[in-house]
C-alpha cells in the first residue's frame, strides 16, 4: 500500500525522490521503495527523514512506532517556575536549532534583558536560512488589558510589551517573522527545532513563577498539540509593522 503520508509530505518540503535521497543519504530506489509501502528506514534513518521533512516519525510511519514504549519519553525536564530553567539552556538550545525558531508570548522580556546573546543569536540563526516567528501580544488587542488586570500591575504588561518591541523592531533583518496576537495566552511557547520549553501560565501568578517544561520530539504526542497551537495562533495573527511610529 502506498505510503501516501510520506509522499505528501515530500511533495509540501518540496523534495522530489532524488533530492530526499541525496538528503538522507540514502538510495533514490529506497526512497522509492517507502514510499510504495514497500519498506519501512530503520529506526535511525527514520528520524533523519522525519527531521529533514519536518514531520512527525510516528506520522509519517504509525505502524513502526511502538508507541507505548515512548509514553512520556517526549518530557526532558520539568521546573517548578521559569526562574528553575537552567539559565544557560535557553541560548544553548536557540544555538543548536537550524529550522525552526518560534516563539508565542506576550512579552518574553526577560530573554532580551537577562540574556545578552539572545538577540545577535537570532539574528545570526535567520541570515543563515532559520525560520525565526516571534508573536507578541498586540499592545491593541484586549487580551494584554485582561492579564494586566489579572495581575494587578498597573499597566505593566503592556509596558514590557512595548520594551520587547522596541528590541525586536530595530535590530531584527527582514528575515525574521513577527506578528502581534490577541488570544489568551495559557502557555509561552518557545519552540527550538524538535525541543521546546512550554511556560505554564497560572491565573494571577506572573509567568515567571510559574511551571515550565522541557520536551524533546520523539512521537509527538506531547510536541504536536504545542505546534497546532502555535500555529492557530500564528493564522489569527496580524504582522508587526515596523515602519509604524
Amino acid at each position: 500500500m502506498v505510503n501516501e503520508r510520506l509522499r505528501r509530505a515530500i511533495h509540501k518540503a518540496g523534495f522530489d525522490t532524488a533530492r530526499l535521497a541525496e538528503a538522507a543519504e540514502v538510495s533514490v530506489k529506497s526512497v522509492e521503495r517507502w514510499i510504495g509501502g514497500d519498506s519501512v528506514p530503520y529506526p535511525r534513518t527514520r528520524y533523519r527523514v522525519a527531521a529533514i521533512l519536518q514531520e512527525d516519525e510516528g506520522y509519517l510511519w504509525p505502524e513502526a512506532i511502538n508507541h507505548a514504549s515512548l509514553t512520556g519519553a517526549e518530557l526532558v525536564a520539568t521546573y517548578p517556575r521559569r526562574t528553575d530553567v537552567p539559565r544557560h539552556l535557553w541560548t544553548e538550545l536557540l544555538r543548536a536549532s537550524e529550522r525552526n525558531i518560534d516563539l508565542l508570548a506576550f512579552a518574553g522580556l526577560f530573554l532580551t534583558e537577562e540574556h545578552p546573546d539572545w538577540i545577535p543569536t537570532l539574528i545570526a540563526k535567520a541570515n543563515s536560512g532559520s525560520r525565526v516567528r516571534l508573536l507578541i501580544g498586540d499592545p491593541q488587542g484586549h487580551q494584554l488589558a485582561y492579564r494586566d488586570t489579572e495581575y494587578r500591575i498597573g499597566g505593566g504588561v503592556a509596558g514590557r510589551v512595548a520594551a520587547v518591541m522596541a528590541y525586536y523592531s530595530q535590530q531584527m533583518p527582514p528575515a525574521v517573522e513577527i506578528r502581534l496576537h490577541d488570544t489568551p495566552l495559557y502557555n509561552s511557547i518557545y519552540r527550538f527545532d524538535d525541543e521546546m520549553l512550554i511556560n505554564v501560565h497560572v491565573y494571577g501568578i506572573l509567568a515567571a513563577f510559574t511551571p515550565t517544561i522541557h520536551i524533546r520530539r520523539m512521537n509527538g504526542a506531547y510536541f504536536n498539540t504545542y505546534v497546532e497551537s502555535y500555529e492557530r495562533v500564528w493564522a489569527s495573527a496580524k504582522p508587526f509593522d515596523r515602519e509604524a511610529p
